[in-house]
């Protein structure tokens, strides 16, 4: 018998939006080798694998490359399928345990919110090559647990950067965000971001980089709650607010695709 496996398009209302990721909701745990394969036959940015766990689900996230300690879109898409599927009662907490810790899920009327560790940026130097890399001039370079933060002067500079992901590759890091002020009264502030060195390009909506955009927003702009707006082809919107050492993700999904993993 074989194992269901599902596509979803998270921080989007529609399909063909957002992020999409696969989550594969296992029997029992599996190998590492063996979830990567399947990662890179779904050839997604991410695939996520859950367990049932006797106080919520095991879960982890990898890319065609490698094995991540952190993803925002398929945790959204992971507790989405969980309330879909009927594993969770409508008003039951989605618990996951993971490489960065206990994390949760809750719905919010249409939404759903994910409660992550915030990842602050510090002010750094940048390192050689990154602003020619990535093909702009930085007003501010930061640096998270993760990744590299570099903020310039205009929204269409963001939207414009056309990066040289082989020399992005280079960079120690999983990732680089390029984020300014929305031009938009809509959104507070907007970004992309790129990831090679983790087998992603560029990442159509990264939630795990909100957690660093987030806190660097909110303190730029004084704000606990914003609104922001990942400027990829695909595109994608997402609500962020700072509790403390805690950042509060806020999207919805749509499942598009199910089917039968039968290896």
């Amino acid at each position: 018998m074989g194992i269901t496996i599902y596509q979803v398009d998270a921080f989007a209302d529609q399909p063909f939006a957002g992020n999409p990721a696969a989550v594969c909701i296992l029997p029992a745990p599996r190998d590492a080798t063996w979830m990567q394969h399947v990662a890179r036959e779904m050839n997604l940015s991410e695939t996520a694998f859950l367990h049932r766990q006797e106080d919520g689900f095991d879960l982890r996230w990898f890319t065609p490359a490698v094995e991540v300690a952190l993803c925002g879109h398929a945790t959204l898409a992971s507790a989405h399928v969980l309330w879909e599927m009927g594993l969770l009662a409508p008003d039951e907490e989605a618990r996951f345990h993971t490489a960065s810790g206990l994390l949760t899920a809750n719905r919010r009327g249409e939404e759903i919110e994910l409660n992550f560790p915030a990842t602050s940026p510090q002010a750094v130097d940048p390192p050689p090559g990154l602003a020619d890399a990535l093909g702009v001039v930085p007003e501010y370079v930061g640096k998270s647990r993760f990744d590299y933060l570099v903020r310039v002067r205009s929204e269409s500079e963001v939207r414009g950067a056309q990066p040289d992901v082989a020399r992005l590759k280079e960079m120690k890091v999983r990732g680089v965000m390029v984020t300014s002020r929305s031009a938009s009264e809509r959104y507070d502030f907007v970004s992309r971001f790129f990831a090679p060195g983790a087998g992603v390009d560029e990442d159509p909506v990264t939630g795990s980089a909100h957690c660093t955009l987030g806190p660097y927003w909110g303190g730029v702009l004084d704000k606990e709650e914003m609104v922001a707006y990942q400027a990829s082809a695909r595109g994608g919107e997402l609500r962020v607010r700072i509790e403390g050492d805690r950042v509060i993700l806020g999207g919805k999904a749509v499942t598009v695709l199910r089917g039968e993993l039968l290896v």
